[in-house]
């Protein structure tokens, strides 16, 4: 696995670059939180009852890309890949099926994605999907959220990983 690279935003940038760019900030900061260690370290699980892992992260956030930039900003058709009805929290949920292979490509690709998606947008855009509250969401929002939803869960992963391998920092 190679380390990936984390540039830090610039205190100076115009509204979308600073979004984007603490958004990628934080998608890296994840996958800083993933690297070097075994399939084994990634899915080790947090603390009993919780079944949180690393890997459950992952998939986590690749389901939240998903939802925000592929189905309610484009209205694509992309069904969830690890939730269901019958397991809402399937993301988290890690088998001894699943890879980290698997999951860190479909988390890669689905952020390509959502790149893509974004481009063409202004930040007052609305999205042309529908989320489950039937509310209309503008690119600002969903950057502003994903921005939010990674640094929360990537508090998470911080404290996995420095249960895992002692490792910290941002």
């Amino acid at each position: 696995m190679t380390i990936p690279e984390r540039i830090d935003p610039s205190t100076t940038a115009g509204e979308r670059e600073m979004l984007e760019s603490w958004l990628e900030f934080h998608r890296e900061t994840l996958a800083l939180k993933c690297a070097g260690l075994s399939e084994e370290q990634l899915r080790e699980p947090a603390v009993p009852p919780s079944d949180l892992s690393l890997l459950g992260l992952v998939r986590h956030m690749t389901e939240v890309e998903r939802g925000w930039f592929h189905r309610v900003l484009s209205d694509e058709d992309a069904p969830p890949l690890y939730v269901s009805d019958e397991n809402p929290d399937g993301d988290f949920h890690v088998t001894g099926q699943d890879t980290w292979e698997e999951a860190h490509a479909a988390w890669r690709a689905a952020i390509d994605r959502a790149r893509e998606l974004a481009a063409p947008h202004s930040l007052d855009d609305l999205g042309e999907g529908k989320h489950r509250t039937g509310k209309p969401y503008s690119l600002r929002w969903i950057y502003v959220h994903m921005i939010e939803e990674y640094a929360r869960h990537n508090g998470h992963a911080d404290l996995l990983r420095e249960r895992i391998d002692g490792s910290t920092g941002d």
